[in-house]
């Protein structure tokens, strides 16, 4: 009886058993899905290199060069981040037509899924601004009379106080704010491109960013109200004023010209 009893099961056993039939069927997946689905992240990021890789090498090697490193005629891209060239390339300014002082904006070339495969690639290079998300970008909720005091101390000594853009020195200028996406302004502020300074998250916050946004979607709305009559391209009041009086002076010397010569042909006859 004694040699019976030591063969008889721990009453454990059955559970033990039970989790290693779990284990072998997917019972505990749940475990070791989040290293999978980070896998499978890494795998995706990784064929977005590539392909980046490949769009690189034909339209910005030539002046980036091979490897991103900078030529005679293009900057270096090691730590531009993908928040540039999502900026430079979704708003057709890149790849340039040709060297100059200001790469102006133009038709985009890419895809968003090819701009998001170059983006990729070049963050690979080294740490940079990301993309900002929709979330972020978007001006919903902001406050345009603060966004106006920050764009008129930051901004509108090049971009004029309603963003209608302005010349800069040596044939460069700011460009013209009306129509531009949220996403891209927010890029811009972000990475400062070309002749613009940058406005990192540690400099101008998120949240006055998307004030800023909100405030020039304001001033070029369609709603946008405009007591001051036809506005000039928004290049100030003293300006404006200046050019309407020089405007009707010469119109009024005209007209007494004209007046004086028709008296004096009236008189002779």
């Amino acid at each position: 009886m004694k040699k019976l009893s030591a063969r008889r099961r721990h009453p454990m056993a059955a559970v033990v058993v039970l989790l290693l039939a779990l284990a072998a069927t997917g019972g505990l997946y749940a475990a070791f899905a989040p290293a999978g689905k980070a896998q499978a992240d890494d795998t995706a990021q990784s064929l977005a290199i590539d392909e980046g890789k490949k769009l690189y090498a034909v339209g910005c090697a030539s002046c980036h060069g091979v490897g991103g490193q900078g030529t005679s005629d293009g900057p270096s891209l090691t730590g531009v981040g993908a928040a540039a060239v999502d900026f430079q390339v979704g708003t057709g300014r890149m790849p340039a037509q040709q060297p100059g002082p200001q790469v102006p904006k133009k038709k985009v070339i890419y895809d968003q899924k090819e701009i998001d495969q170059l983006a990729a690639y070049v963050a690979s290079l080294g740490p940079g601004p990301s993309v900002p998300s929709a979330e972020q970008s978007n001006p919903e909720g902001a406050d345009a009379a603060r966004g106006g005091e920050l764009f008129r101390s930051n901004c509108a000594q090049c971009h004029n106080f309603g963003g209608e853009g302005g010349a800069l020195t040596n044939g460069k200028y700011a460009p013209r704010l009306e129509g531009v996406t949220p996403k891209h302004m927010y890029e811009a502020m972000l990475t400062g491109p070309q002749n613009m300074p940058s406005f990192p998250d540690s400099t101008m916050p998120e949240q006055q960013k998307q004030d800023i946004i909100k405030y020039i979607e304001s001033v070029n709305s369609d709603e946008a109200a405009n007591p001051g009559g036809f506005k000039l391209g928004g290049i100030g009041p003293v300006s404006e004023g200046l050019f309407s009086w020089a405007i009707g002076l010469s119109a009024l010397i005209a007209l007494a010209v004209w007046v004086a010569a028709h008296t004096a042909k009236a008189r002779k006859s």
